[in-house]
């Protein structure tokens, strides 16, 4: 079996991050806005009335701890990409407010990658690897990596075949690809 290097991202591919975002704002401002309802990675467009400090307050919060919930079945994959040999690294955009408890969530629910496994990047196709899994098209193109697309509301009118990526819905299905098509 080849061994690879598997870059995935954390938001919306390890965690629930937009579910619990909206959540908040939507407990704090009273509001009632469906995460499945975004159209763009944007949380404007399902919360037009907040000002953009109304919507990132949150991540001046602890907001990583707490409700922040692992995708189901994403440990135990990560855990079976590194038993299988591969390098697993997480590359995550970069945010000033949640850099730190991240960290936190990763160590609690990841506890087998260690921090030199977390790269924080605003630019992903810098990084260098052979499989990258986001959710965000724009991370996707252009980079020298085989691209897998992580299924959201705000990315089902792109056309991911089209465009080089192959589309999945949870981590298993993507190291199922991986498998069968790089190793």
């Amino acid at each position: 079996m080849k061994k690879l290097h598997i870059m995935l991202d954390c938001d919306n591919v390890l965690n629930n991050c937009h579910e619990h975002w909206t959540n908040w704002l939507n407990e704090h401002y009273g509001l009632s806005a469906d995460p499945k309802a975004m159209k763009t990675y944007d949380l404007s467009c399902i919360f037009p009335t907040l000002t953009r400090e109304q919507r990132r307050f949150p991540l001046n919060k602890e907001f990583f701890s707490g409700k922040c919930e692992i995708k189901p079945g994403s440990a135990e994959c990560v855990k079976k990409m590194l038993d299988d040999g591969h390098e697993v690294s997480v590359v995550t955009a970069h945010n000033n407010e949640t850099v730190y408890t991240k960290f936190v969530w990763m160590a609690e629910h990841f506890p087998f990658l260690g921090r030199d496994d977390i790269i924080i990047t605003a630019k992903k196709q810098k990084v260098i690897g052979d499989v990258l899994i986001d959710d965000v098209p724009e991370n996707l193109e252009g980079g020298g990596y085989f691209k897998i697309l992580f299924d959201a509301p705000y990315n089902r009118g792109y056309d991911a075949e089209a465009n080089g990526m192959v589309r999945v819905r949870t981590l298993e299905e993507a190291y199922e690809i991986i498998t069968k098509e790089l190793t």
